[in-house]
């Protein structure tokens, strides 16, 4: 291993940069992660804390497309397109809508399934590595409906998804009574299995960073700034043998300027979170399907997330996001009560609804992992286990091919 020691410069530190900080440090590697956020606010450390092995199909699907009309904000769902940002999600759209053709959904399911089957095991193999195992739950999720109409389509509309290797059972009468603060009787719930949870993401950030720095790993506070050299990637200030971008939807800003196509929009997601004074501890997340909102129970406060707003990820929040989730909040009878501390964050986000995750093709020490749309708290160990074993020259796991940058390199309007 000594004899490959390479000193690696990770572009990005959110939860799958130091996910990959930890795999590179622990095969012998010199690593720096660049990441000038030190509070926190990026999308890794505001999610749902889901680990979602469930959502094996990429949302670039038939299905999504027809569904677009009833989930617009303006009809009361999640989906929010802003005017201000049409420039930004217009031509995103015209390559999502490339992207969702029944064959394209079919290979994308293909690609994404192997990597969340080994999403679970790669984060318990993580956790006991980082001397955290208490981080992760398994106690799946509770997907509920407002009415009994509604139940029965969910249920017939999750029957007919692939779900890889979750399960899903009949929500137990004892949890259904555990339910009884909402304001009006559950119409329908079940509960997946296999799934998971984070316990808390703050907590995530600070032991993976101080994982990183056990094993003399370096976090450095500053903007890393990419050259070329002679058909090498360059950290400029510092002596890098190979670089790997991991920044999210900073990403693109990044890999455009060296020649890159990089089709990516922020998936803007917003949360409302208070005191968890009045949920119950051990109640897993609970997904209100009719109202797209997803409410977890973390260490010291309970968070509830929606919203999939297309556009620019520095554009200011939308204030009706939050009012709208403290509405639910509200109308459902949850025991959750403000002063509210409100959040907006980018998820980074491909138009197929697939990752990027392997190797430049055009400079032999860049590399890359980012993309990861909703599913990047999910496949961030994962993706960090295969990261490592192609910059060590051996052959992955799962294939990297479906996740190959160049994919987008001449097809379609420039996004």
């Amino acid at each position: 291993m000594t004899a490959n020691r390479r000193a690696i410069g990770i572009v990005g530190g959110g939860v799958v940069g130091l996910c990959c900080a930890v795999a590179l440090l622990d095969r012998g590697h010199d690593v720096s992660v660049f990441e000038p956020d030190g509070d926190y606010n990026a999308a890794s450390w505001g999610n749902a804390g889901h680990i979602a092995v469930e959502q094996v199909e990429p949302l670039a699907s038939p299905a999504a497309l027809r569904s677009v009309p009833a989930r617009l904000f303006s009809a009361g769902g999640a989906l929010a397109l802003p005017p201000s940002m049409a420039a930004r999600w217009l031509p995103f759209a015209a390559r999502l809508i490339a992207a969702s053709t029944p064959a394209r959904f079919a290979a994308g399911t293909a690609a994404l399934t192997p990597l969340l089957a080994g999403a679970m095991p790669a984060w318990r193999d993580l956790v006991e590595t980082i001397g955290a195992p208490d981080l992760v739950r398994a106690d799946g999720h509770v997907v509920i409906w407002d009415t009994a109409a509604q139940a029965q389509a969910g249920r017939r509309r999750w029957s007919r998804s692939a779900i890889g290797t979750a399960r899903i059972v009949d929500a137990e009468p004892a949890l259904l009574r555990r339910l009884g603060f909402l304001a009006d009787p559950v119409g329908g719930a079940i509960r997946f299995t296999g799934s998971g949870q984070i316990v808390d993401l703050r907590r995530l950030a600070t032991t993976l960073e101080a994982a990183v720095s056990a094993r003399g790993g370096r976090i450095v506070r500053e903007a890393a700034r990419l050259t070329d050299d002679a058909g090498r990637t360059e950290i400029a200030g510092h002596d890098v043998d190979l670089v790997l971008v991991t920044a999210g939807v900073r990403s693109r800003a990044l890999l455009e300027p060296l020649g890159y196509r990089v089709p990516m929009i922020a998936e803007r997601g917003y949360h409302i979170r208070a005191r968890a004074d009045g949920w119950p501890a051990d109640l897993p997340p609970l997904v209100f399907e009719d109202h797209a909102m997803i409410v977890t129970r973390y260490a010291d406060c309970v968070q509830a997330a929606s919203f999939v707003e297309l556009g620019d990820p520095d554009a200011p929040p939308d204030p009706r996001k939050w009012a709208r989730l403290e509405h639910h909040v509200r109308t459902l009878g949850l025991p959750i009560e403000g002063p509210f501390e409100r959040w907006m964050g980018a998820r980074p986000t491909l138009p197929d609804y697939l990752p990027a995750i392997g190797r430049s093709t055009r400079r032999a020490n860049l590399a890359y992992a980012f993309g990861h749309q909703h599913l990047g708290l999910t496949l961030a160990p994962v993706t960090a286990t295969l990261v490592a074993a192609m910059l060590a020259g051996n052959t992955p796991a799962v294939s990297l091919a479906p996740f190959d940058l160049d994919r987008f390199a001449k097809k379609g309007p420039r996004a």
